[in-house]
């Protein structure tokens, strides 16, 4: 009974997904020389046998025949007269070879067995995920999702590996149920109380990298260089390309024939706004791809505290800052430098700085106004009220006081 007990746990995990074979029998081997050298004190004269195809394992112990009364160790030597009960051929100096049943060792011994090799195999299965998944750090992987939390979601690999998606590295539009297949790019990769975590994301710039190199061959192939990322998931991208090849317009291809390349990233990504920027170590020329789809008219720079004042037309101004300032944020991080917008009236308009109106405005609204670009009189003057509503946290209401005021100033 104890016999089939060994061999049905050593099937149990000759299989284990993540282990070699070799790896299990050297396991297996080392298992049994430990319950040798408790039994016989020493493992030295054993052979441990075992066949990974159908679980069978031989163990042979050899001992050197010696005359009666000249054995100094039972463990290595048989004495003649012992072993001519077990032998009647053998003679001194032969070696006598003898196999070891299972059985022998006793229950209690092969049941302690069987529980160390599950739990050494289980180790080394944990060992080898964490060295494959930490080799992997930056790469795509796609699963299925196991379950769903408030803070975070299990998912499944093909080989059934736990991977953890926490809710800040997920998408805010991001909605998953159980047994949805997702993509996301692994972010790294850490062994704790001795069991490997790995964590996915797919905020991170690398999953919006890994997905440009799935969609267009040229960067796969290192035709054209993504040079940097920046994003707010969800929001808007960023990413700044090069090609290598004069022939080839790096923008034009990671957009694709009308967006035919951009657009499945762009799905995968919950609509997140791309914009692809063509690289140039010319900071003004920089900057100025940096803010599109705004038309700049003139930038000042400061390289020494990495400062750029950038001037457009009154009607550029908003685009240049974006919903909720996403584009002048992003800019910024993708050169590198702090940038400031303003507003460059012609000679023929008359405007009023919005702070003059300090004495009839409260600051915390003139303040709101300025951060989506309104910093005149006629740049609020310019909106509708809908579309100040949309742009600031103002109260419908409030627009409509303000923009009297202002108007006021005009008449």
């Amino acid at each position: 009974m104890s016999n089939i007990n060994l061999i049905d746990s050593f099937q149990e995990f000759k299989d284990f997904k993540n282990i070699d074979r070799p790896t299990v029998i050297s396991v297996l081997e080392e298992v049994f020389r430990s319950m040798l050298r408790k039994k016989y004190g020493t493992d030295e004269n054993c052979d441990v046998i075992v066949n990974p195809d159908n679980g069978d394992l031989e163990i042979w112990r050899t001992r050197k025949v010696m005359e009666d009364g000249f054995s100094e160790d039972d463990d290595l030597e048989i004495e003649l007269a012992e072993v001519k009960q077990l032998d009647p051929d053998m003679e001194v100096g032969d070696d006598y070879i003898e196999q070891i049943t299972l059985e022998s060792f006793g229950r209690r011994a092969i049941l302690a067995a069987r529980q160390t090799l599950v739990s050494k195999v289980l180790e080394l299965e944990k060992d080898e995920i964490f060295k494959k998944y930490k080799d992997r750090v930056g790469e795509i992987v796609t699963g299925e999702v196991y379950q769903v939390w408030k803070k975070e979601t299990l998912v499944l690999d093909d080989e059934g590996n736990e991977l953890m998606m926490p809710k800040t590295e997920q998408i805010p539009a991001d909605y998953f149920k159980k047994g949805d297949s997702v993509r996301a790019v692994i972010l790294k990769v850490d062994m704790v109380n001795a069991t490997p975590k790995i964590i996915i994301s797919r905020i991170a710039p690398e999953f919006l990298q890994r997905l440009f190199e799935i969609e267009v061959p040229e960067i796969f192939d290192g035709l054209i260089t993504i040079k940097k990322i920046v994003r707010e998931p969800g929001e808007r991208a960023k990413v700044a390309v090069e090609s290598y090849d004069d022939r080839i317009d790096p923008v034009g291809a990671c957009v694709g024939m009308k967006g035919s390349r951009i657009h499945g990233i762009v799905r995968e990504l919950k609509n997140e706004n791309i914009d692809v920027i063509n690289f140039t170590n010319n900071i003004s020329l920089y900057i100025t791809r940096a803010l599109s789809p705004a038309k700049i008219t003139s930038i000042k720079l400061d390289d020494e505290t990495k400062h750029a004042s950038v001037y457009l037309k009154p009607d550029q101004v908003s685009l240049a800052i974006g919903r909720g300032g996403h584009n002048i944020k992003l800019a910024g991080k993708l050169t590198g430098y702090e940038i400031d917008v303003y507003r460059e009236a012609g000679e023929e308009d008359e405007d009023v700085d919005i702070e003059e109106f300090s004495d009839e405005i409260d600051s915390w609204i003139i303040d709101e106004l300025k951060s989506v670009g309104c910093d005149t009189a006629k740049s609020v003057l310019a909106l509708s009220v809908d579309e100040l509503v949309k742009r600031t946290d103002l109260e419908e209401e409030t627009i409509k006081e303000v923009m009297s005021i202002l108007k006021s100033e005009f008449e």
